[in-house]
């Protein structure tokens, strides 16, 4: 039997979200984001620009795009993922919310040196990733770092949230997270914030600003431009 059965997947078959979703019109509805997304905005309100432009990197479903221009109606957001099935989730989102101010989806591969033309002739004022780099390779991680390096506007924010480790310090829920990962993939991981994305973040000009611990032992975390 397929311990991944009912995931959605991407092209190579590995999940590309650790959970199994329901469907309603293209709309794709995650678990996940509907247990959090009320913390994620909290602390999204308190660290990010609330008006101008964000660029999501893996917006997966598409619902935290939705949810976060509806409580930030002034921003600007731009979705993206690799994934075909999560691309079609988010048009249907988008096309349900029939807002303005929602660009995309692009098909951006953030492990690439460069996301593509009309990706990279834009500068934002916010790039947001949520769940996303414990379940990708770390070159995935390299990639969000160097591409908020190009594209962040000067005071730019990255935001990033998920479980992650602290100098070398895991929550025993996020230890075992993590074996489960590497069973699944060796290149995946539940990434330290001090140890690895502070060291990216110093070589592509931004600094860590604020780290905010969050329900069940995950963090957003927040780096600025220089």
């Amino acid at each position: 039997m397929d311990e991944d059965d009912g995931y959605a997947k991407s092209a190579d078959g590995r999940p590309s979200a650790l959970e199994r979703r329901m469907e309603t019109k293209g709309r794709q509805f995650s678990p996940s984001v509907g247990r959090n997304r009320d913390a994620v905005a909290e602390a999204f309100g308190k660290a990010m620009p609330r008006a101008g432009s964000i660029l999501e990197i893996g917006s997966g479903t598409g619902e935290h795009g939705i949810f976060l221009t509806e409580c930030f109606p002034e921003v600007r957001w731009f979705f993206s993922d690799q994934d075909d099935q999560a691309r079609q989730s988010i048009s249907a989102w988008i096309r349900h919310s029939k807002r303005a101010g929602l660009e995309g989806p692009c098909a951006i591969d953030a492990s690439l040196d460069r996301w593509g033309a009309e990706v990279e002739a834009l500068r934002f004022d916010g790039l947001f990733s949520a769940n996303v780099i414990h379940i990708a390779p770390f070159d995935v991680a390299e990639g969000i770092f160097s591409g908020a390096g190009r594209l962040l506007q000067a005071g730019g924010r990255l935001f990033l949230y998920g479980p992650f480790a602290r100098a070398g310090e895991i929550a025993e829920s996020n230890r075992n997270f993590d074996t489960d990962l590497k069973r699944r993939d060796i290149r995946w991981g539940v990434r330290d914030i001090e140890r690895e994305l502070v060291p990216l973040a110093d070589r592509h000009g931004l600094s860590l600003v604020t780290v905010i611990p969050m329900p069940k032992n995950n963090y957003s975390v927040v780096f600025e431009k220089g």
